[in-house]
């Protein structure tokens, strides 16, 4: 329920009206923004709002029940505020925004209005877009385990237990050559014995750079030539150049047979590989189909 202050009631009770927005974004590094769409510096919670910033918002789209809300926002890149650096450092990356309503005749007339965190925020030219999710998103998360045949658990964590340290899981690679703009793949230096698809799925991790700290999911990492051509899921904000050190670390598909063989960890398998499916509810006795209770994965 949305709690107007009472100035601001009798404020907006009038027939002309000096409202505009504001919001606050709070960064997963603890720092605080503020921008408005009036054309002057307000302040609004404590926080200074820079006029005419550039954040733009949609309608939000709402409905009855509890199903979550979604908006966006949109504004353009800059230096000294909303920087691509930052975007590409992921410290937005679920940040709460708060959007306020201020009468900016009389700017201590101000009601928090609505409460939101940052989803997928996308960048064309000098501008971004940033996916606004209401709390009732929070609803839709797993809570819980489900009971499904892969594994739920995160390689390398508490649940999993492999030592992702380990030398026979990680490896050390430096960039051959300068990458396009437009990066999703480079050639390194070739990972000794470690087989094609090895690790992809995993992580990449940058250790120096413009994106030293940055992780990126390994889409694939297959021997070319003498070196190794190594492409990422997501598209890199910088393109690393010739000599520049990474860490990557084996991915896990979460499939039971993956767990055994390549990582010798079945006993802590966190799926239901053995879970008959479809196919087997379905199926009927033949000559063929081995139905006498055993695993259904070996």
């Amino acid at each position: 329920m949305i709690e107007i202050s009472e100035p601001l009631k009798e404020h907006l009770r009038g027939q002309v009206t000096t409202v505009c927005y504001a919001w606050i974004i709070l960064r997963s590094d603890g720092v605080k923004l503020g921008f408005t769409d009036h054309d002057k510096t307000l302040i609004v919670d404590g926080v200074s709002c820079e006029p005419e910033t550039g954040l733009n918002a949609s309608a939000m789209d709402s409905a009855l029940g509890l199903s979550g809300e979604t908006s966006e926002v949109a504004g353009a890149l800059k230096s000294d505020r909303i920087s691509e650096v930052d975007i590409a450092a992921r410290v937005y990356d679920d940040a709460s925004v708060s959007q306020w309503l201020v009468n900016w005749a009389a700017p201590e007339q101000q009601s928090l209005i609505r409460k939101y965190y940052i989803g997928e925020i996308t960048r064309e030219d000098n501008y971004f877009k940033a996916e606004l999710r209401s709390q009732a998103v929070n609803l839709d998360q797993q809570a819980g385990r489900y009971f499904i045949k892969r594994c739920d658990a995160d390689l390398g964590d508490q649940r999993c237990g492999v030592d992702v340290s380990s030398q026979n899981y990680k490896a050390q690679g430096t960039v051959l050559n300068d990458a396009s703009n437009s990066v999703t793949s480079f050639l390194s230096g070739a990972f000794g014995l470690f087989a094609d698809g090895w690790f992809s799925g995993g992580s990449l991790v940058w250790q120096n750079g413009s994106m030293a700290g940055q992780r990126y999911t390994v889409a694939s990492a297959e021997r070319h030539g003498s070196a190794v051509r190594i492409s990422v899921v997501e598209s890199m904000q910088f393109a690393p150049v010739t000599g520049t050190d990474f860490e990557i670390i084996a991915g896990c598909d979460k499939r039971f047979v993956t767990c055994k063989a390549k990582f010798s960890n079945s006993i802590n398998f966190r799926g239901f590989p053995h879970m008959p499916g479809n196919e087997n509810a379905l199926n009927y006795l033949d000559d063929e189909t081995r139905l006498d209770g055993g695993p259904i994965v070996p």
